[in-house]
């Protein structure tokens, strides 16, 4: 029998020595269940993913010295074996650093394992610096038990799609009795369930039982929900920790089954996730409390328009933060309609945020009167609409830089894909929430947390009422779009493609295909492809938004500004 702890951090990026202290304290707490092993998730040392902060030296050797407390720290645990991630140092050609995994024991190295497939699609870039590890199978004995040990990525290719070599095979040749996977997983819909999938098929083919531990916590645009499983090869997943939280668990793993820490069957684990409204909420809410903390801010203040983007904004901060460190403010001009205000006032009131008011029509006619004289031509149209935006960014700007407020801007996928936003306007801010929502996902997540709620935090007003951005007389969205239903399904399918949910994807591309099947379709599509193409380069300039799908805008799709589509 083994007794192991799952120790699902939520490790920060950078932070080597508060991330030591945290492992320290998980391991006395290994100790104290009588675990003979405790496992930690992928680069737990430094947090993944540290970038090029792997490139200064006085990172790399923080991670040296990192490196030596745990040591140090094991050798006052000694019946304690510790399962680590970090970024090693290595000699000969190539790069300087593998992505590795280290068990210590009694202040010792024991075994050393660097992981073999390095991922850069996507959101990952681990080739940029990191040398590959040979193919071989790392097996160590910890009491009874032959544990086999892997990292992330290697557990990803049991079908041979994506590389030449497949780790699996080479850890089935080792005959452990358990495979041990540490892991950097980021979090989108559907990403656990594909988990599951994954690690359940090679558990049955190779006949290993596993072990998956998983980070957690909101780095930047990414959020890892943690999620860490166990898995048998005639059971599936019988084991799963906390969603979104931090978690340590510890688990006894007795002639190929795994047991609760009293040595019951562990609870039934559920083949569902949680329904797609629910994980968006959670996703977007840990992923503002960990980036607002890391970097130091407390509060945060939004622009509320009266509109459903700001309104379910305004709802999450309140939620990620308390409503009493969320600030709203308001800011009207000669085109703000009354009922705009007032919903800005009763969503307020509902979340128990405070609501200050910035008027702009006479900062708006100022700036067009001198723009007038001085350039001899009126400022209307377009410029006048932008100018709006930009004055309303502006104000938001200041009282971020007088306040010490995180800035939070409120654009979605929708609006972002085809550039209905205004540089230095709506698009300041430090980060944004719903930038990986399609706008009919900001009005169905905005009736969910209604729903979640059991009271109406966002006023049925504002779902219901056409979107604006009232910046011109009678001024609606759809007078530039078309209707966000037909709008989102193009843009699905333009940018997501087949990295779609299988039923998401089938029901974009009929939807697509019936468009096409006349003229008029047939341009709507190509005009929403050269809309997204041209505004490639608003998005290049606009802030960090969390990411909930499988692709999302930011370093996840990385496309030319200056380019011929």
């Amino acid at each position: 029998m083994l007794t192991l702890t799952l120790a699902q951090l939520n490790v920060t990026v950078g932070d080597v020595a508060g991330n030591v202290q945290k492992m320290i304290a998980a391991a006395h707490r290994a100790r104290d269940d009588d675990s003979s092993l405790v496992i930690f998730p992928e680069l737990s040392l430094t947090g993944y993913y540290p970038g090029d902060l792997l490139e200064e030296p006085t990172f790399r050797d923080r991670i040296d010295a990192g490196l030596a407390e745990l040591r140090s720290a094991s050798r006052q645990l000694p019946q304690l074996h510790w399962v680590i991630g970090a970024p090693l140092r290595r000699e000969g050609p190539g790069k300087r650093l593998e992505n590795s995994l280290v068990v210590l024991h009694a202040g010792e190295v024991v075994l050393r394992y660097a992981k073999q497939l390095l991922p850069t699609y996507n959101i990952f870039d681990e080739r940029r610096h990191f040398e590959p590890g040979p193919d071989v199978a790392k097996v160590l004995r910890i009491g009874d038990a032959q544990v086999g040990l892997m990292i992330c990525e290697d557990g990803w290719n049991d079908d041979g799609a994506d590389y030449r070599v497949n780790p699996f095979e080479r850890m089935r040749d080792a005959a452990p009795d358990l495979v041990i996977s540490i892991n950097a997983s980021p979090s989108n819909i559907g990403k656990r369930e594909q988990r599951h999938q994954v690690f359940g098929d090679a558990s049955k083919r190779h006949g290993l039982p596993i072990v998956y531990v998983n980070q957690i916590g909101g780095h930047d645009q990414l959020v890892y929900d943690g999620a860490s499983f166990a898995v048998e090869p005639d059971s599936g997943v019988v084991f799963e920790a906390e969603r979104f939280t931090e978690d340590l668990r510890t688990l006894r793993f007795d002639n190929g089954r795994f047991l609760t820490r009293d040595g019951d069957a562990p609870p039934p684990v559920s083949h569902d996730g949680l329904p797609m409204m629910a994980f968006y909420q959670a996703q977007i809410v840990l992923g503002l409390t960990d980036y607002a903390r890391r970097c130091g801010f407390h509060q945060a203040v939004v622009g509320s328009s009266g509109g459903i983007d700001s309104a379910l904004t305004l709802a999450l901060a309140a939620q990620a933060l308390g409503p009493q460190n969320v600030m709203a403010v308001t800011m009207p001009s000669r085109f703000s309609s009354a009922g705009s205000v007032d919903d800005s006032v009763i969503l307020c009131r509902n979340l128990g945020i405070e609501l200050t008011t910035h008027p702009i029509a006479d900062l708006v006619a100022g700036y067009s009167a001198q723009f007038a004289q001085s350039f001899g031509r009126p400022l209307e149209g377009l410029p006048l609409e932008n100018l709006q935006a930009r004055i309303r960014g502006t104000i938001l700007m200041e009282y971020s830089n007088s306040f010490g407020h995180l800035l939070l801007t409120t654009g979605n996928k929708s609006e972002i894909s085809v550039g209905y936003c205004t540089l230095y306007g709506d698009t300041n801010g430090g980060l944004g929430l719903l930038g990986d929502l399609y706008k009919t996902e900001v009005f169905a997540l905005s009736r969910h947390v209604n729903e979640a709620a059991r009271r109406e935090l966002i006023p049925n007003a504002i779902i219901d009422k056409e979107p604006s951005a009232e910046l011109a007389p009678g001024q609606r969205d759809t007078d530039s779009l078309p209707p966000y239903p037909v709008l989102d399904e193009i843009l699905k399918l333009l940018i997501e493609g087949e990295r779609l949910a299988a039923w998401e994807y089938a029901e974009a591309t009929a939807f697509v295909d019936g468009l096409q099947a006349n003229e008029q379709g047939r341009a709507l599509v190509e005009r929403i492809r050269k809309m997204i193409a041209r505004n490639e380069y608003k998005r290049r300039q606009a802030p960090p938004i969390i990411r909930v799908r499988a692709r999302a805008f930011g370093t996840g799709r990385q496309m030319p500004i200056a380019a011929k589509y």
